[in-house]
């Protein structure tokens, strides 16, 4: 067996798979309403990762002791985690401040003044991104802003590198990582020195790279104990949740992309050869495949407004009903809403709109026409308009395609969202029996060498279904985005 975790913003989900088959053995989730997000100052978001380590044991406890799992039957253990996060830690590896994690602004007009001093034109060439809102941007506010406590770091971390240290005590990290916090050159093909040095920031703050797929540590006794496992099991796969979900979805080669829509939403598409967005809208990483004679480079795009409006618009417009119920009230409007568009752009700086927070909005509300199945259609209708914004940004830069892979799974659970989503982008949305946790158990097992490569490891993945756009339908989307598009614009 290979156990998968998912480190969301929400919750954290554990999956045991069969090795051979592919097939889940069980699941389990924690917290079962989401975790919270400490935002002390607009435009701020922080979690405990303590929080993250007693909801991961919970939900490994369940996993285990509910379907009575022997646990030396796990064979390696696979970690995916909510990317751009900063932990920070002691040389006792205490958690020093809460994690200023990927929603978060506060960082922009750091990243923005770095990218100016340092030139625009370095800057892309060398990281392919500005360095933005990122962690690299994160770790220097708090050096300005809390200097007692960033002279007691040891060492500064991504989330799946913390949880990893928790299990293991080993701290590492990898060149993935590395990059969505803006720690790596792409030129030099080692650490961002001309950036830390400009933050002021010390490079060995940065942890030991281990690669993606490898065995990254093994299970300590005191771990194995608090979770319920095996002590010595191995640690095998470490990669953020959005190269994960296209690992989880078999995206690994140029011209293939993959779309998420959980608390944010994530189009995600594979290069072999670097490449940026001028403006530095959507972002390109390396991805978990990347290797010297077939590099492999990410590219993603991100709205961070999309679960979280519908977790929104669950708990202040719909009396929380579940989101099966609030999807069919919202199929009960037409396509446009009747003419009113959500602005969906409410969970901090967008990096698609210039890493400016322009918050959330409707537009066109009539107390005459407009009902809840209304707004709740415009909203799923805004995040796809939104998606398919940057959706462009990506044709810009080249990127074409005709199929997109997802998860059946969040957002893609709504018809509607999937409908709306094939006929705006005019793309065929394939829909596959995998998530995050499940990809993190495959990695495990590739990192672990159980697999002889990836053709084994996705053995088990199958299509359950494939939305084709529909002609007929193209006209009243693509009128429905102009009056979204002049509503943004406005």
């Amino acid at each position: 067996m290979l156990l998968g975790y998912d480190l969301g913003s929400s919750s954290i989900k554990a999956t045991l798979m069969n090795a051979r088959t592919g097939a889940v053995i069980a699941s389990a989730t924690y917290p079962k309403r989401e975790m919270a997000i400490i935002s002390k100052r607009p435009g701020w978001a922080e979690q405990k990762p303590d929080i993250w380590w007693e909801n991961l044991k919970n939900a490994t406890q369940e996993l285990m002791v509910k379907n009575r799992i022997p646990k030396d039957k796990i064979k390696a253990i696979g970690i995916s985690y909510q990317m751009h996060g900063l932990v920070l830690v002691d040389k006792n590896q205490n958690v020093l401040r809460p994690s200023i994690i990927w929603c978060d602004s506060r960082a922009v007009e750091i990243g923005q003044k770095a990218f100016h001093d340092l030139g625009g034109e370095y800057c892309l060439q060398n990281y392919l991104n500005s360095p933005g809102n990122f962690t690299a941007s994160k770790l220097k506010w708090v050096k300005d802003n809390e200097p007692e406590l960033f002279d007691q770091v040891y060492k500064a971390m991504l989330p799946g590198d913390y949880i990893a240290m928790k299990m293991s005590g080993e701290i590492n990290t990898t060149t993935s990582g590395l990059s969505e916090g803006i720690f790596w050159d792409f030129k030099s093909k080692s650490i961002a020195e001309k950036l830390l040095g400009y933050y002021g920031i010390d490079k060995n703050i940065l942890p030991e790279v281990v690669p993606t797929f490898s065995v990254q540590g093994q299970l300590s006794a005191n771990a194995a104990r608090e979770l319920g496992l095996k002590e010595g099991t191995k640690i095998a796969y470490r990669a953020g949740d959005q190269p994960n979900n296209a690992f989880s979805l078999n995206v690994l080669n140029p011209g293939e992309m993959a779309a998420t829509a959980g608390t944010s939403g994530v189009i995600y598409g594979i290069l072999d050869s670097p490449k940026f967005d001028p403006l530095s809208r959507v972002n390109t990483f390396v991805h978990v495949n990347h290797a010297k004679r077939a590099e492999r480079y990410g590219v993603l795009l991100c709205v961070n407004g999309t679960g979280i409006l519908n977790n929104w618009l669950q708990k202040n417009l719909a009396d929380d009903a579940s989101y099966e119920e609030m999807n069919e009230m919202a199929m009960q409007a037409p396509i446009g809403a009747d003419g009113l568009s959500f602005i969906p752009f409410g969970n901090g700086a967008e990096r698609i709109m210039e890493n400016n927070d322009i918050g959330a909005r409707i537009s066109g509300l009539n107390f005459n026409r407009h009902n809840q199945s209304h707004i709740l259609r415009a909203a799923q209708e805004g995040i796809v308009f939104a998606l398919n914004y940057g959706f462009n940004i990506m044709k810009e830069m080249g990127m074409e395609l005709k199929t997109i892979r997802a998860g059946h799974a969040n957002m893609f659970f709504s018809p509607l969202f999937r409908e709306a989503f094939a006929n705006i982008t005019s793309v065929s949305v394939e829909l596959y029996n995998t998530d995050g946790a499940l990809g993190a158990a495959r990695g495990a097992g590739v990192g672990a060498n159980i697999y002889d490569g990836f053709e084994e490891a996705f053995r088990g993945l199958k299509t359950l279904e494939t939305i084709e756009p529909s002609p007929p339908l193209f006209g009243a989307y693509e009128d429905a985005y102009q009056n979204w598009l002049k509503n943004l614009n406005n």
